[in-house]
């Protein structure tokens, strides 16, 4: 098992405009969660003999791995055990052991210190990350929040917008929309060819009721990751609150054919069954 890219947790069934549990549906993404957290550091120190052990081991047998990173971090300056802490939270992350992988994560970025902010940026973004496995968004926009100043002052503009979207995550969960929107800003400036950052966009627009901006934003993730199944599942809902169920059917249609026998296709094939039973519904696009 290797890091994944972690998503927001599934979202509720969608119900047609009409009936008494009408949508918009909540900004959250349906990809199933992921058993790890989704970004490994890409600015730690060139790994040595000992970390590459380490994190091997962390993947292939990480009860091992947590008793051997634990001497390691025994034998440790303090100022020295990023490392290990690293080591640490991948293994009780492999076993699904989400706290104690949050604060191995934490005590690796405080370990790293001052002098290197883009790598205490990173790990801070895993903890947040965990943080959100666990569902503690509050405890996840924490680290985030900081691990987004480390990554400005680090000066790392695309980490900015990497954690961005993650603040995104953990306040739309937190129903702080207007601060959602304001991160998402800052994750399609600094990543603009980033397919998730218009995606979340497009959803968080269209719970909005921001029905135009939705489908412009929804229309560049489609250009950006044509064959992503979930921008199908979301151009779908956002063409039949705009009234055009024609646009809704064939985006369903296409995640069908994108990801047949998945959980994806099988939402898309919900979908088009609303339709088929209420071709005539008018959507509402408020709340």
């Amino acid at each position: 098992m290797s890091f994944a890219l972690f998503l927001l947790a599934q979202a509720g069934p969608f119900v047609l405009p009409g009936s008494p549990s009408a949508i918009p549906q909540p900004p959250v993404e349906r990809r199933a969660k992921p058993a790890a957290p989704r970004r490994t550091p890409a600015v730690l120190p060139k790994p040595k003999t000992d970390l590459q052990r380490c994190l091997s081991q962390a993947r292939s047998a990480p009860a091992s791995a947590i008793t051997e990173a634990k001497a390691w971090l025994a034998k440790s300056e303090s100022s020295s055990g990023s490392e290990p802490q690293f080591c640490l939270g991948t293994a009780y992350a492999e076993l699904s052991r989400w706290p104690e992988a949050e604060a191995a994560f934490i005590a690796g970025r405080d370990a790293v210190g001052a002098g290197n902010m883009g790598l205490r940026a990173q790990m801070g973004g895993i903890a947040g990350n965990v943080a959100l496995l666990q569902n503690a968004p509050e405890r996840a926009l924490t680290a985030l929040d900081l691990a987004h100043a480390d990554a400005v002052t680090a000066g790392d503009i695309a980490l900015s917008g990497e954690i961005s979207l993650d603040r995104a995550r953990a306040l739309v969960t937190l129903k702080r929309d207007a601060e959602a929107s304001s991160a998402l800003i800052a994750a399609r400036t600094s990543s603009p060819t980033n397919p998730l950052a218009w995606l979340l966009s497009a959803t968080l627009s269209r719970r909005q009721g921001k029905l135009a901006a939705a489908q412009a934003q929804i229309t560049t993730a489609a250009g950006l990751a044509p064959g992503d199944p979930e921008v199908g599942l979301e151009a779908g809902l956002i063409a039949v609150l705009q009234g055009n169920n024609d646009a809704a059917r064939k985006s369903w249609q296409s995640v069908l054919s994108l990801a047949p026998d998945s959980d994806f296709a099988r939402t898309a094939q919900s979908y088009i069954a609303q339709l088929d039973t209420k071709p005539q519904a008018k959507p509402k696009t408020g709340r």
